[in-house]
């Protein structure tokens, strides 16, 4: 492996179409703003360096990026590239991951608008985000010791496992498809609408009119806040440890708790059971 360290790169496509190589204690950055430092490369591991510089990291296979911070100016930094490892890092650029397929990100911090759009086989562990829109219309997700803050999050995913995870976030998992949350967090407004196959198990689950327009959704184990206007028009099998204020017209299936203060039922065909067991 070719070895660079402590250099300073700021002209265009500055390392373009490398392999095999080490860049370690780097800065990118300077008057020349140049842009796609390492377009186009592969095998390439970035050790404890600076990214001020857009679209570092396109059409790439093979990289490795440990103890590096990519700033607010640092735009775009993967797009297109697979086989991925980003640890105790700075993502900091708006839509920092797009595109991409085979990734893992460890004890890092994520501040990026619009990240993890359409990427595919992607474990993200131990680390925090902030961000509208986080990870629309991506696949094969594993989520653990996780925490987000931002509107928007996990729309259209599909094949989805969230473990032990805080996410505080509005308009979460509309038309998800195939997610499992266990042992979390969840608090926003309008929960999983339009949702295929979710299912939360020992979740405390906050915020009004949750869980709407569902099919084939489950709670196991389940303590729900502030949840007025639930489970509208949803197929739902819901058993639940905590008192819920109302329930609105559920369409299928069954709720089990220990008590409700309201239960509307505008449809005389609609056979969800739901009973109140103390």
């Amino acid at each position: 492996m070719k070895i660079i360290a402590n250099k300073t790169f700021d002209e265009e496509r500055a390392l373009y179409e490398s392999s095999d190589l080490v860049v370690r204690n780097c800065r990118f950055e300077g008057e020349a703003d140049g842009e796609s430092a390492l377009k186009e490369s592969k095998n390439i591991t970035v050790e404890d360096c600076f990214w001020n510089l857009r679209y570092p990291f396109w059409h790439d296979t093979g990289v490795a990026i440990k103890r590096t911070e990519l700033t607010v100016n640092c735009r775009a930094p993967l797009w297109y590239s697979s086989d991925i490892t980003v640890e105790s890092s700075k993502l900091h650029g708006v839509k920092a991951l797009r595109e991409c397929r085979d990734v893992v990100i460890r004890d890092s911090d994520i501040r990026s608008p619009e990240f993890g759009w359409s990427v595919d086989r992607v474990r993200l562990e131990s680390s925090r985000a902030e961000g509208e829109y986080f990870m629309m219309r991506s696949s094969e997700l594993e989520f653990v010791d996780f925490e987000l803050h931002g509107k928007y999050s996990f729309q259209y995913i599909t094949n989805a496992v969230f473990e032990n995870c805080r996410l505080y976030t509005k308009d979460a998992f509309w038309h998800a498809k195939n997610v499992t949350v266990r042992n979390s967090i969840v608090q926003g407004e309008y929960l999983a609408w339009y949702a295929e196959n979710i299912t939360f198990e020992n979740c405390r689950i906050i915020g009004t009119q949750p869980l709407c327009y569902c099919r084939g959704l489950k709670l196991i184990n389940c303590e729900m806040q502030d949840a007025d206007l639930a489970f509208e028009r949803s197929d739902v099998e819901a058993t639940l440890t905590s008192h819920i204020v109302s329930i609105k017209n559920p369409m299928s299936g069954y709720i089990k708790l220990p008590s409700v203060g309201e239960v509307i039922r505008d449809y005389p065909d609609y056979t969800c059971e739901i009973t109140v067991e103390n």
